[in-house]
């Protein structure tokens, strides 16, 4: 019998991947309880496995090392030496060298490097205390919340198979093709019977047989968050122990499932918040003992499901936003002039600007005003929003609300001339009538009177430049998101449909106020609105006006009132 000697090897390095992680994991754990012994003895397990797998495929110094790892720990479990945090530190650069080891035992290598053999006699003393163990510039430590293989994270073994993703996507394209086709299909029928017939009904059921498969296809896609929650374990341990502190990472909702496209662009976000909670939130251990706060700081990552989005939080029990530096921040940009009249939620959104920082000085984790407009921009091309909340003293919590998939939207038809537009159905507040008032004119944006409060609008007509003729009665759809209303004047309402998003191409990639398109069923193309944009824009209009500098607007039946309701994203 033939072995297939590239799929053992591609089966052993995702093997010791999910060892490696999970030992980590442990690691960190038994840090902060080294009296757990189940934890001690899932890790002596790995390393047991590891030495197992590796001398049964002829890898020897692979092999060896672990072995040496597996004494230390079986000292651990006869007590013949203590658990400290130095100990667990050399256990955790032990980890690291064997992730680089493993790759290059494939590859040939037999001979062990200089700091392998250094942390390889370490590890065979036991002695952890004596200096700090040497780092090479090519270091096999991981970088910052990063794993080698993401996809091995999430795909458990039992009951599951490997699916290459882009044969996912193909499927799902598949599946959005037949939907256009269909929706040609019926109203072909539609147009040569134009009554109920047995093609017309045949047709029903073919559309609900493919909405089935296209919400299976779906479900497919989906995958938990916890593998990507849990490759931070050990990298809040090791910065913050960079740096002086002490924190732990805590998980909720480890089971829920968001689309496999989501995941790579949920990093980036992650990291960044992470960073700020350990260099800005959490206080070192003595200042946290002198108020009264265990010593040993702790970052909560929750992820839970509400409505058809994903909401991930990230809290820290730090000592969360001074609001007295970011309002002398804001004073110094000098843009508004009563930053302290600002509700929490306005005078937050700061922090989201390119270049803000109340650091006193630039260190390496943060302080240049980059990280949080990194976050924000990320996840509004996920088409997410982001928030803050923050009890000085206590700690602060930043929320992300995204889409369960990129792949599939909700939306909302409007229509200007002869071209469709599609809103995210979950932005859409509600759609009102544009007032006689405003319909005289054709400027390009205003505010109208909405129930007693402002609502700023702009044409989408002006800013998409067309020249199709203005009707005489327009439509006004109300926007929201996170608390902050804007209209979009538009010609007529098509109502709710799903839609299925291809990307645009690289040469329209970058359109402001536009985030996608879609095909509708007459084979017309619609473009997809990025409502962040389009109400940053909205509030640009009107001089940014409201959580930008209080200025008072006129409603248009003729009631001044202050645009505070205007808030800029």
């Amino acid at each position: 019998m033939e072995l297939d000697l590239e799929a053992i090897l591609q089966t052993f390095l995702t093997e010791c991947d999910e060892h490696f992680a999970k030992m980590e994991e442990a690691l960190v754990a038994l840090e902060a309880n080294p009296e757990n012994d189940q934890l001690l003895e899932a890790i002596f397990r790995g390393a047991h496995t590891l030495k197992g797998n590796s001398a049964s495929l002829g890898y020897p110094k692979v092999a060896g090392f672990a072995h040496v790892f597996e004494e230390l720990l079986q000292r651990f479990r006869n007590h013949a030496l203590p658990i400290t945090q130095e100990r667990i530190t050399l256990l955790l650069r032990s980890l690291d060298a064997m992730r680089q080891m493993v790759p290059e035992a494939i590859a040939g290598a037999d001979e062990l490097q200089a700091h392998h053999l250094e942390l390889l006699k370490r590890l065979a003393s036991g002695d952890a205390a004596n200096g700090e163990i040497s780092q090479p510039a090519n270091s096999p430590r991981r970088p910052f919340g990063r794993r080698q293989d993401d996809a091995a994270l999430w795909m458990e073994r039992s009951g599951t198979i490997r699916v290459d993703t882009q044969r996912l996507d193909r499927m799902l394209n598949l599946a959005g093709e037949i939907a256009i086709a269909q929706g040609r299909l019926r109203q072909a029928i539609e147009q040569s019977s134009g009554k109920k017939n047995e093609p017309l009904e045949a047709q029903d059921q073919v559309e609900r047989l493919s909405l089935e498969l296209q919400e299976t296809i779906m479900k497919v896609r989906m995958v938990p968050v916890g593998p990507t929650f849990r490759q931070y374990i050990r990298t809040v341990r090791d910065v913050a122990q960079d740096h002086g502190k002490t924190a732990l990472l805590t998980m909720n909702g480890e089971d829920v499932e968001i689309d496999v496209s989501l995941i790579e662009h949920l990093k980036d976000p992650l990291t960044h918040m992470i960073r700020n909670a350990l260099d800005h939130g959490i206080e070192p251990p003595e200042v946290r003992k002198a108020r009264g706060k265990d010593p040993c700081g702790m970052i909560s990552l929750k992820a839970f499901h509400q409505g058809a989005n994903i909401v991930i939080e990230v809290s820290d029990d730090g000592a969360g936003l001074n609001r007295h530096k970011i309002i002398e921040r804001v004073k110094i940009i000098g843009t508004v002039n009563e930053p302290e009249k600002l509700a929490d939620a306005e005078l937050y959104r700061w922090i989201f600007d390119p270049g803000f920082s109340t650091a006193d000085t630039v260190t390496d984790m943060s302080g240049r005003g980059v990280g949080m407009d990194v976050v924000r921009r990320n996840i509004e091309a996920l088409r997410g929003s982001v928030s803050i909340d923050s009890d000085e003293g206590t700690g602060s919590t930043v929320t992300l609300r995204l889409p369960l998939t990129l792949a599939i939207i909700d939306g909302f038809g409007v229509g200007i001339g002869a071209d469709t537009y599609v809103l995210p159905l979950h932005a859409v507040s509600e759609c009102i009538e544009m007032p006689v008032s405003e319909r005289a004119h054709d400027h390009p944006q205003g505010v109208i009177n909405l129930r007693g409060e402002p609502l700023p609008y702009i044409r989408l007509r002006s800013w998409f430049e067309l020249a199709s003729p203005r009707p005489t009665r327009e439509n006004i759809v109300v926007v929201e998101l996170d608390g902050t209303k804007a209209g979009l004047a538009v010609d007529s309402l098509q109502g709710s449909r799903q839609t299925v998003i291809k990307p645009l191409g690289d040469q329209f990639k970058h359109l402001p106020g536009i985030s996608g398109s879609a095909i509708m069923g007459n084979g017309r193309v619609a473009l997809i609105l990025d409502v962040a944009a389009l109400m940053r824009e909205v509030i640009r209009f009107h001089g940014n006006v409201g959580a930008r500098g209080g200025t008072s607007i006129r409603a248009s039946e003729g009631t001044s009132t202050n645009a505070n309701a205007a808030q800029y994203l």
